[in-house]
């Protein structure tokens, strides 16, 4: 990794682009230092944005403007942003075969269990999400807090791994 100013593209996957992926956009793009930009995409987005999702964002004070379900394809296309991090956050992603990726980003899978599936009500609803959101978080946190810069490829690597297997051991 390189330069003092570099700004991080980072991409997370999930089958539906509704709920996980998308708070992880939401929350990195809300962070105050700004040395990521992310990105959310599904292999096969439903569309729209799950409403239990934008309620938890607009609870923790974090923007939902311009947030939308968009295919992994838009990321693969010629033109579009050059990737250093994809994240997968779902089983589903993780076990699909992904586009090439221009510039060979860093990968890893950092599972979360799936809200938008949970059956109950309302409130339980709401529970779910947040706690998959404070998750989704704490992974974060963890993840921007790595020095980047001082890290070789394969030692970030096997943190990033971490990461999504026991965040705890990579902080």
């Amino acid at each position: 990794m390189s330069g003092d100013n570099e700004t991080w593209n980072v991409l997370f996957l999930c089958t539906g682009n509704s709920a996980r992926s998308i708070m992880a956009e939401a929350y990195m793009n809300s962070l105050p230092e700004k040395r990521f930009k992310a990105y959310s995409a599904g292999s096969h987005p439903g569309g729209t944005v799950n409403p239990y999702a934008l309620d938890v964002l607009r609870t923790a004070r974090i923007p939902v403007e311009g947030l939308r379900s968009k295919s992994w394809d838009e990321f693969a296309a010629p033109g579009a942003p050059k990737m250093n991090f994809v994240f997968t956050v779902c089983d589903n992603a993780a076990g699909e075969v992904c586009p090439i990726w221009p510039g060979q980003p860093m990968t890893a899978h950092w599972p979360f269990a799936d809200p938008a599936a949970f059956e109950g009500s309302d409130a339980e609803k709401r529970a779910i999400f947040l706690d998959v959101f404070r998750q989704i978080r704490a992974r974060i946190d963890i993840f921007t807090n790595l020095p980047l810069r001082s890290l070789d490829k394969l030692a970030l690597q096997k943190r990033i791994d971490e990461i999504g297997r026991d965040p705890a051991k990579a902080s």
